[in-house]
């Protein structure tokens, strides 16, 4: 049976060109990681860094490792992180923050991702009479359970401002901060200037098979570094997963996103043609989520389309989402809407 599978850009395989750096590289090229001797992981900190425009950056397993290490290098035990409802920092790694790097957190709302600025000097004032300082805004940009929101230059340097004002570091989940910038067709330093540290992730779009990147200070990433072994993310050898990397940061592999994008706009469109009661978003980058009746089981949905070979992910009790990614193309999407007529009209 055909497997059409959106649930996640997680789900991407490396590209030709990441198998023959990985088929090439000798034990020259590898080394220990932990003693900062791999010089892959060196050629890869360095390029990234240059990249996002920051003075180092430090390679780590994942975007939750990542965004873990960032905020531990920013606070101190019971200290205050600001973070977003709907972020997946709150939403889905909230008990590393609390139970590994024992932070407090408070929540902000937003309109996808774009905070009120006099909502958020509130949350910060108020915070004031809290015991536990202060010291992180988080913000997320795309924004993952906003459908891939993009969240503009304009407003990540107001949010970082409001942030130097009250002596805060605002850190930027980057997760798939290419896609906001591909999205945007902007360099994508334009994003992340305005923050004093961002993680991104080489595993989702990007198509490498493991690994994420933080980057900050030279001083920041000297204390990432301490927090990354002390959660057991010092690798060895890590050059060989390392190498991936080197070909995905690589311009005309990053502007491949722009595929993405479009087919998600695609199938947004033809979900939009099939005249079903369903809330469907346009989507700024390569995520489309589909809001279905509260009498509808999702479950029941999901599992159907399943059955048809189209894959997809439940975010909450009424909403579904559909990711578009490498290995995904023009007919797959026009493959699944097919399905999708065929089998959607059923549930209504």
């Amino acid at each position: 049976m055909r497997i059409i599978d959106l649930r996640s850009d997680t789900f991407t395989k490396p590209n030709e060109e990441m198998w023959k750096r990985l088929r090439a590289l000798d034990n020259s090229e590898i080394g220990d990681d932990v003693y900062g001797e791999d010089p892959t992981v060196n050629a890869l900190e360095e390029k990234a860094a240059k990249m996002i425009g920051k003075e180092g950056a430090l390679y780590v397993t994942s975007g939750t490792q990542g965004n873990l290490v960032s905020l531990m290098a920013h606070t101190n035990p019971d200290d205050t992180i600001l973070v977003e409802e709907l972020s997946h920092i709150f939403q889905n790694e909230i008990t590393s923050a609390t139970q590994i790097a024992r932070l407090k957190v408070r929540t902000y709302s937003s309109n996808r991702g774009v905070p009120k600025l006099k909502d958020l000097s509130k949350s910060i004032e108020k915070n004031k009479k809290n015991p536990s300082p202060l010291k992180v805004i988080c913000s997320e940009n795309t924004h993952n359970y906003h459908g891939g929101a993009i969240i503009k230059p304009e407003t990540l340097k107001d949010i970082h401002n409001l942030a130097k004002k009250y002596e805060l570091k605002l850190h930027l989940d980057g997760a798939r901060i290419f896609n906001a910038a591909v999205g945007l067709d902007i360099k994508v330093t334009e994003l992340t200037k305005h923050a004093d540290s961002i993680m991104f992730c080489l595993s989702k779009g990007l198509s490498c098979p493991v690994g994420s990147l933080v980057a900050g200070s030279k001083s920041f990433i000297s204390k990432a570094r301490k927090y990354r072994k002390m959660v057991g993310g010092g690798m060895r050898q890590a050059g060989i997963i390392a190498s991936f990397g080197l070909d995905a940061l690589e311009t005309e592999w990053i502007q491949r996103l722009q595929e993405d994008h479009k087919n998600a706009t695609l199938l947004a469109n033809g979900m939009r043609n099939l005249n079903l009661p369903m809330e469907i978003n346009k989507p700024d980058t390569n995520m489309v989520i589909v809001s279905i009746p509260k009498d509808l089981r999702i479950g029941k949905v999901i599992r159907i389309l399943g059955n048809e070979g189209v894959l997809a992910l439940p975010i909450d009790k009424q909403k579904i989402r559909f990711v578009t990614h490498f290995g995904i193309d023009k007919d797959d999407i026009e493959y699944a809407l097919k399905k999708m007529e065929m089998i959607l009209p059923q549930f209504f």
